[in-house]
């Protein structure tokens, strides 16, 4: 046998496929057990790197080289680099749109206007109409989210039960939005057309949003908000102190909304957003500026200084008040790096895993008991949450189950809208609840709220799944075509 022949590729079994993951939840679960609410900032990262490791010895052990297993690597990463450019503008829009004042003016606008019983619900229905006009749940969150984020904390309400109204909005507008990449994306792999998509979509998606609305609206009834009208005062006299405030503060938004509703890239978009909150800085804040400066190199350079270290390293203030400090500092680009980091290490195991054919191998045995209708589309669901926890990033979870199933779709006459449909219902809706996943890990970057608090308020996220599954097994707008005949 020629020495540089490579080995052949050994079938991998099911005992293969579950060592991994197996190694994961093992590893996850001892992150959040030894180090808490701070497991993402490196433990978690740890435990995916270690699993990878673990993959990637199943993969040797089956005749795949290193170097097969690197370049599997290297292009998972690759999937991640938009997404990593984005998440990172928007730690400097984050930080510039603090020092612009404008989240301190969308805060002091949004106590005055909001009431606390019926906020969880009002933050559900803004996020839901911002994210359908932009198509975007992580541009929502991150501007339209932070600053509800921060009247929850004016009105004394509860900041993980507004991170799951947040969610549940952002969620909700993203996926009924012709704009949004994962609204495209579903239908574009199963062949279905983008707006019989989104139409059946709206059986499933709707109801659960109506569910979540009432569930908010008798939260928030029976929410308490301490000492408000004091408390309120106290914030809003902050922030009168140490801001200038006004509706012109609210450019920089509404520009980034105008280029989004324009379907520019988010990328670009959210670039412009961040300088024009530098350039509003300049121009609003210059009394807060000068406080912040260090004037030993002259008033110029130290303007200068300032913005530029703001783009890369937030912005921090000290008001006198602890929780207002808290709230108004944050942002940069060198907050997003922990975040970044396990975007990249959960992109590495999940390309070791499809790689190697270790996420084919549930699939298949799932298969093997999906026999009625409903049993299958609850099957679908289950793999692209799965998938979700596995490859931990919304699009894998899309495409990955998408081509899996679409044959099985089309072997037993199911319209290609099911699957679509069916594939927003377990992959896109579920991904901002796994603390690794892309989204998980950058809604936490943004609201600062462990996926697993928020998990159990986010409740569009959870009630729409369990709502398509009840739609599939009672055969509630299950699409048929004739079956395609397989040779």
């Amino acid at each position: 046998m020629n020495p540089i022949e490579e080995k052949p590729i050994n079938k991998a079994s099911f005992l293969d496929a579950l060592i991994p993951i197996s190694v994961l939840i093992c590893l996850l679960g001892a992150a959040v057990y030894l180090f808490g609410d701070s497991s993402s900032s490196g433990p978690n990262q740890i435990a995916l790197l270690f699993a990878t490791f673990t993959a990637a010895l199943v993969g040797l052990k089956n005749g795949y080289t290193w170097k097969k297993l690197e370049q599997a690597m290297i292009e998972g990463i690759t999937l991640s680099l938009g997404a990593i450019l984005i998440l990172l503008m928007v730690g400097a829009l984050i930080g510039t749109w603090l020092l612009s004042g404008t989240v301190p003016t969308l805060i002091y606008y949004g106590l005055q206007v909001i009431n606390p019983s019926w906020f969880y619900a009002a933050s559900c229905l803004i996020c839901g109409i911002v994210a359908m006009s932009i198509g975007s749940s992580w541009t929502t969150a991150a501007t339209i989210g932070t600053a509800l984020l921060g009247v929850a904390t004016g009105l004394g309400l509860d900041p993980v039960v507004t991170a799951g109204a947040v969610i549940s909005g952002a969620y909700f507008g993203d996926k009924l939005s012709p704009l949004s990449e994962t609204t495209n994306l579903a239908p574009a792999v199963v062949g279905a057309d983008l707006f019989e998509h989104i139409h059946h979509m709206l059986w499933t998606t709707v109801p659960s949003f109506i569910i979540a609305l009432i569930i908010f609206i008798v939260m928030g009834f029976n929410a308490s908000a301490e000492n408000e009208a004091g408390r309120i005062d106290e914030i809003t006299l902050i922030l009168e102190q140490n801001f200038n405030i006004g509706l012109e503060m609210l450019v920089p938004l509404i520009v980034l909304l105008a280029l989004a509703i324009k379907k520019m890239p988010a990328f670009p978009a959210i670039s412009i957003g961040a300088v024009i909150g530098a350039v509003w800085a300049m121009l609003f804040q210059s009394d807060l500026i000068a406080s912040q400066i260090d004037v030993s190199q002259g008033h110029l350079i130290g303007y200068f200084k300032l913005i530029w270290a703001t783009f890369f390293d937030g912005f921090n203030i000290i008001t006198g008040d602890e929780k207002m400090d808290s709230l108004l500092s944050g942002g940069g680009m060198a907050g997003m790096l922990t975040t970044t980091w396990l975007i990249m290490t959960a992109l590495m195991f999940g390309a070791i895993m499809e790689k190697t054919g270790l996420l084919d191998i549930f699939v298949k045995s799932i298969l093997k008991i999906a026999k009625s209708t409903g049993s299958l589309i609850t099957a679908t669901i289950a793999t692209c949450i799965g998938t979700n926890v596995i490859a931990a990033d919304q699009y894998i979870a899309i495409v990955v189950p998408g081509r899996m199933y679409k044959d099985e779709y089309e072997k037993r006459g199911l319209k290609p809208v099911n699957l679509s449909r069916t594939l927003e219902d377990g992959g896109t809706i579920t991904s901002p609840l796994i603390p690794w996943n892309t989204c998980g890990a950058y809604m936490q970057s943004v609201l600062h709220v462990n996926p697993l608090d928020y998990l159990f308020y986010a409740f569009f996220n959870l009630i729409n799944p369990l709502l398509a599954v009840v739609y599939a097994y009672l055969g509630v707008k299950i699409l048929r075509i004739k079956p395609k005949q397989h040779i």
